[in-house]
């Protein structure tokens, strides 16, 4: 493909057209709609591109700006997940890129597709062209192998050396990003390059779309058919299967159709409807034995990077495994393997429609055992349900988790986006939220703490319509920046409800450490190092940096009206904080 340079999309004359412009015009193309950006001085041409865009009234995505690197890529993350639309990051050179940190580890576990651009030092310092030094910084800032800070995080990083092909760079990394498993990508540009003028190129951009879906193969379907029927006691594992809205009703459809039960272990979505007969539970890091897992003689596990712990939770050694997922092979993790009757890299939307599709032709159905089984685990359900409303009473020795989220929950409604990052309480959450509608139910999908603030902000954006809550615990909310991101709420009138499970330190590394020492020494002592005492007053940080309503609820019977009163205030246009005093570690 020639790409086609006619002067069609700018008017030559005094106003320059540099690599900078041609940049944001591709991340137009593509489907960016925002930049979540903290600039520096390698943004020069960027911050002039702009204003003569907002100057001459064109159209480019909207720049939101972060004062923090990690609430940026948190917010595009969070906006990703929500509107399917791929969204950009924009950051100052090396340091900037480092203080991404873990939000790129979490886009890329998460599998989230999120552009980074990031600025270089100039490459000159003699002014031999526009940008070359001209600040000590530059000299600082200048590393040896900047894209290789994200390197074992993006799916694609590349260097823009040249305005004549920043657009086909640009829509190659997004071609990457977007396409099963996608992820993160990452470019970076020196000052004099993206300062150079250049000469306007159109790109089609249907002609870089996304790698088409894969499906199962012919005899796949029937070998796993075969064997579902066949199946005395089936069960279906999945954790983010709900990243596609429409998947979850494909699973539903199977389900019901041979009365299999459904687990969800580690769900960063919405996977399947708490409220079904066949949902049987979540799990986490399950201290103890599935029962329901250790019975199954086939499991089918579609897009689950975890369905299981082996040391403490696993399926009979003769069950046969079925393994479908975009990735099946876990290509970025160095330790993983699940033996499995077949792997299939398979879209789960896709395969499901082919394995419904394929039973709906199939005559050898036992239907008596499929009506024994519906029985079988309705019943299993209603019991679940039933220990859940007991474990939600009140405790009048203090605030519990489970009381905690079954008031949140009673809050919810059809209009209501949830983030859930409690960690510790995350299989609480989890159980006890009872999320029934897709797309309802989002986490980070990786493990560095601190996606939640930003992830609300992005998903206000992507859907302000929406009311969005977001939970975490004491620890992942200081890992927020929280400053930043009420800062923001406040500026770009993105208001949710933030609800702190504040059981005052890191409840998790006390955990991991009695998991492994029972009965040790720290057990005996009491020493764990993870407390938080004295506590933050956590709520007026937020009050303090955006105006944000806060409230500290220490008692049960303040809980409800706390909730609704946070709600009403975001739904009036202000961001709220209710920090939940739990029981301390």
């Amino acid at each position: 493909m020639v790409p086609d340079r006619r002067n069609s999309l700018h008017e030559r004359g005094r106003l320059m057209y540099t690599t900078a412009t041609a940049f944001l015009e591709a991340l137009r193309e593509v489907g960016v709609s925002h930049i979540f950006a903290n600039l520096g001085s390698d943004h020069s041409a960027i911050i002039e591109s702009l204003a003569q865009a907002r100057k001459e009234n064109r159209n480019l995505p909207r720049l939101i700006i972060c004062p923090h690197e990690m609430v940026a890529m948190s917010a595009a993350h969070g906006y990703a997940q929500v509107s399917g639309e791929p969204q950009a990051v924009l950051v100052h050179v090396e340091c900037g890129t480092q203080n991404l940190g873990g939000a790129v580890h979490n886009a890329a576990k998460g599998r989230i597709p999120v552009l980074i651009f990031a600025g270089a030092s100039p490459y000159t310092q003699e002014g031999e062209v526009r940008g070359s030094r001209n600040e000590f910084i530059h000299w600082i800032q200048d590393v040896f192998d900047q894209r290789g800070i994200v390197r074992g995080y993006t799916k694609y990083d590349n260097e823009i050396r040249s305005g004549d092909n920043v657009k086909q760079l640009v829509h190659r990394a997004m071609q990457f990003a977007i396409s099963d498993p996608k992820g993160p990508v990452y470019l970076m540009g020196a000052r004099e390059v993206m300062e150079e003028e250049t000469e306007p190129v159109t790109i089609q951009p249907e002609l870089w779309g996304p790698v088409t879906p894969c499906a199962l193969p012919p005899q796949g379907i029937a070998e796993l058919a075969s064997d579902l029927i066949k199946a005395k006691n089936p069960l279906i594992i999945t954790s983010y299967l709900g990243r596609n809205p429409e998947a979850v009703g494909e699973l539903i459809r199977l389900s019901r159709r041979l009365a299999i039960p459904v687990i969800e272990s580690v769900p960063n979505y919405m996977n399947f409807p708490a409220d079904h007969p066949m949902h049987v539970g979540y799990q986490w890091n399950t201290a103890k034995q599935n029962e329901l897992l250790a019975e199954a003689d086939l499991v089918l596990v579609l897009d689950s990077d975890v369905p299981w712990i082996p040391i403490k939770n696993k399926p009979a050694e003769n069950a046969r495994i079925y393994y479908i997922d975009i990735d099946p092979l876990k290509e970025q993790m160095p330790l993983w393997y699940i033996p499995s009757k077949r792997f299939f890299k398979a879209d789960s939307h896709v395969a499901l429609q082919q394995l419904n599709q394929y039973l709906q032709g199939v005559d050898l159905i036992d239907e008596e055992a499929v009506m024994m089984r519906w029985r079988k685990f309705s019943q299993i359900h209603e019991r679940q349900r039933e220990e859940l409303i007991r474990e939600e009473q009140p405790d009048p020795a203090g605030i519990t988790p489970a009381y905690l989220t079954a008031c949140v929950r009673e809050v919810m409604d059809d209009h209501t986006l949830v983030l859930s990052e409690g960690i510790s309480n995350y299989e609480t959450i989890s159980t006890h939220l009872q999320t029934i509608r897709p797309g309802s139910l989002f986490t980070s999908g990786g493990g560095s703490l601190g996606w939640n603030g930003g992830a609300a902000i992005g998903a206000k954006l992507a859907e302000p319509e929406k009311n969005v809550i977001s939970l975490t615990g004491d620890g992942a909310y200081l890992f927020s920046i929280p400053a930043t991101v009420h800062w923001m709420a406040n500026r770009y009138r993105t208001p949710f409800l933030t609800v702190i499970y504040n059981n005052r330190g890191w409840k998790s590394p006390k955990l991991s450490t009695l998991g492994v020492h029972p009965d040790g020494v720290a057990k005996q002592t009491g020493q764990f190092w993870v407390d938080f005492d004295p506590s933050a007053d956590l709520a007026r940080i937020a009050e303090a940096a955006g105006g944000t309503y806060a409230k500290t609820v220490k008692k049960a019977s303040e809980l409800k009206e706390a909730l609704e009163n946070g709600l009403r205030r975001v739904r009036e246009g202000r961001s709220a904080v209710l920090d939940v005093r739990l029981p301390p570690i």
